[in-house]
């Protein structure tokens, strides 16, 4: 069974595509599917949604079509009858995927020691990297990193997530400062979700009681310097006519802070808007600082859905570079204030753990 979050569907054709998800039958026909859902999503987006809208329901499309992969794909394999899930990350965990994504997942199952860890990984490992590879098929490149439920060192026991959440937490080096940016954003998408609330459990227990760790993912946080001038205007580049990457110094300011409020005051939900709303206030933020920072990554989430549209409609690479040239004059003002409160965000981090 599928544990991905449910929405309202805001028109007839949106639950129309969950009848032809369900009716997928056939692993050779996903790509064609994935091509249709593709087309409808940047229909929607079109149609005016909002930043915070748009990414849910294009998460929800991806979603329901990786369960149903997952799903044909363990039928293939003599998959072991103990509880096992599949767990999205990142942007697909956090249900803040744009048009430009690739892979971020992970594999979950329950075992009684190390030596039956082994024994059930050898018999996982086949069958989640042929989701990966279907799931590639269908337009969710491979992660560049490996962050794939196929790589053995993310195909894990409870126990051994525990282990490795325990130790990036008490031993927050580089790599697991940006290990904890990918991994801490866990959602179950199919399979049994208690194995996952469980590790989210032990994640937040030692998060709540590890200030430390908190103030290295600040200190890591604030390295994003908004693309505000001292003026306040903002900055598209310079010279080199790439525009702003409204990702890196945009929308993840609001993710990175965001993690690290609901990581030092418990909250379960990964999704950015929904993390703000609850360990914002703890966090230091009133309630009208909360209203303008959610309004300001939606805003943000917005354009970079918007531009990738244009991106796609000519044919180019898309990417994450938004020129200032090409934006009306409205957007680059509400643009120049979403900045604003990206360093606001980071000025309360620098506050909260004195930096």
């Amino acid at each position: 069974m599928t544990y991905a979050t449910e929405l309202a569907f805001p028109c007839k054709k949106l639950a129309s595509t969950e009848v032809a998800l369900k009716a997928l039958a056939d692993l050779s026909a996903a790509p064609a599917l994935a091509r249709q859902l593709s087309d409808f999503s940047h229909q929607l987006a079109r149609s005016g949604l909002d930043g915070e809208a748009a990414p849910r329901i294009i998460s929800l499309l991806n979603d329901r079509l990786t369960a149903r992969i997952i799903e044909l794909t363990a039928k293939k394999h003599r998959l072991p009858p103990g509880a096992w899930c599949w767990l999205a990350l990142g942007s697909e965990g956090r249900h803040e995927q744009t048009f430009v994504t690739d892979q971020d997942n992970s594999l979950i199952f329950s075992a009684v020691d190390g030596e039956e860890a082994n024994a059930l990984r050898e018999l996982f490992l086949p069958f989640a990297r042929e989701v990966n590879q279907h799931l590639a098929a269908c337009g969710f490149k491979l992660c560049s990193g490996n962050i794939m439920a196929g790589n053995p060192a993310w195909c894990l026991s409870l126990d051994e997530w525990k282990t490795q959440f325990i130790d990036w937490v008490r031993r927050p080096e580089p790599t697991a400062l940006l290990n904890a940016s990918i991994f801490f954003d866990l959602r179950p998408l199919y399979g049994d979700p208690a194995l996952a609330e469980d590790l989210r459990t032990l994640l937040l227990a030692m998060t709540t009681d590890t200030p430390a760790f908190l103030h290295l993912m600040a200190a890591n946080a604030i390295q994003a310097e908004v693309p505000l001038s001292f003026l306040g205007e903002v900055s598209d580049g310079g010279k080199s006519g790439d525009g702003i990457d409204l990702k890196k110094y945009g929308s993840r300011i609001f993710v990175d802070a965001a993690r690290i409020f609901a990581l030092a005051h418990g909250a379960r939900s990964v999704n950015t808007t929904e993390r703000l709303r609850e360990a914002g206030a703890a966090s230091g933020l009133t309630t009208d600082e909360l209203l303008a920072v959610n309004a300001a990554f939606a805003h943000i989430l917005r354009l970079r859905l918007e531009h990738q549209l244009n991106e796609i409609a000519e044919g180019g690479e898309v990417g994450h570079g938004i020129r200032m040239a090409v934006l009306h004059d409205l957007d680059k003002a509400i643009l120049r204030e979403s900045l604003k409160q990206a360093r606001r965000l980071q000025q309360r981090l620098k506050l909260n753990y004195a930096l």
